[in-house]
């Protein structure tokens, strides 16, 4: 298993890096990334749980590190962080269904055309 802990350090090292190189696009990830919590809407628990559906969802292994510590930093219980990934994984199921019934689509398509 990946050393999470390590990882994000390591992680967040090399994003500063690019943050020194070319610091408009981290500052621009930063204000894009802030912008939803000023709206007050949604607490930050609930923010960083579906933050870590979208990362099971987009398979980004450095946003499952960032938002893990941040979920748990903000009060997320384990059945908490499981019950996000349970939504994660019922819309992986349902897209791949989806996308199976495009297939089907595609096929149809072809044998008429």
């Amino acid at each position: 298993m990946l050393d999470w802990v390590d990882y994000r350090k390591a992680l967040l090292g090399r994003i500063g890096e690019i943050g020194r190189i070319t610091p408009d696009t981290v500052k621009g990830y930063q204000l894009l990334s802030g912008a939803g919590a000023k709206t007050g809407r949604l607490d930050a628990k609930t923010r960083e749980l579906i933050a870590l559906a979208v990362s099971v969802t987009a398979r980004c292994d450095g946003c499952i590190t960032v938002h893990t510590a941040e979920a748990l930093r903000h009060g997320a219980t384990h059945e908490d962080i499981a019950e996000a990934l349970g939504v994660a994984i019922a819309i992986n199921a349902g897209a791949a269904l989806v996308y199976s019934a495009r297939v089907m689509d595609a096929v149809q398509a072809y044998e008429n055309a």
